[in-house]
């Protein structure tokens, strides 16, 4: 886990996020249960995104990140989702310890396309849905839109279920807003007043 204290004590007084998506652009699924053809996963893809704006209550991130106002611009992640290549991301087994870190995170968050609505956004950086060991590790990931900051950045891993891919993985997200909005925060609030 990445935290700037400076920035993230910014970022609790901030009363607007924007909202960027879910990138699947570093993601590594196991070819075991995504068996199927480029234009699905493309469909999946605007999918998982949509539950987040489409079903606000239950995909509730001004709840769990205390902000009253959210803004959603999905239009930089979703030109990269749809470069993706199915060939690409799929692998038959995932070792995790040799994909992401927070190096990595902080990183890619300097070099990407920034929409600058709010001062402050946030991400989902998926880095494997795994269906052998039944799990998503998903990197959230708010950064100053301005400079290119990273935040905050942690991993979460998180066990799917439901039925239907979409659903299925979909729980992912679902499962993270969770523990953010009850347990996650908390913790992220605890550590800035430490510090203090």
């Amino acid at each position: 886990m990445f935290l700037n204290e400076k920035l993230f004590t910014d970022f609790l007084s901030e009363k607007e996020i924007l909202w960027l998506g879910i990138d699947f652009s570093k993601a590594k699924f196991t070819k075991k249960g995504f068996d199927i053809s480029q234009d699905y996963l493309r469909q999946l893809f605007n999918e998982w995104n949509l539950l987040i704006i489409s079903d606000q209550k239950k995909y509730d991130i001004r709840l769990s990140f205390r902000k009253p106002i959210m803004s959603y611009d999905l239009s930089a992640l979703s030109k990269k989702n749809r470069a993706i290549r199915l060939s690409g991301i799929l692998r038959e087994h995932i070792h995790l310890n040799d994909l992401l870190d927070e190096e990595r995170i902080r990183h890619y968050i300097s070099n990407i396309e920034m929409p600058q609505q709010h001062r402050f956004a946030l991400l989902f950086i998926v880095e494997s849905f795994d269906t052998v060991i039944k799990n998503g590790s998903v990197w959230v990931t708010i950064a100053d839109t301005a400079t290119r900051q990273t935040v905050l950045c942690e991993k979460f891993i998180k066990v799917p279920s439901g039925f239907g891919t979409k659903n299925y993985w979909g729980r992912i997200f679902y499962n993270i807003l969770f523990d953010i909005k009850n347990y996650s925060f908390y913790r992220w609030e605890n550590l800035v007043s430490k510090e203090q």
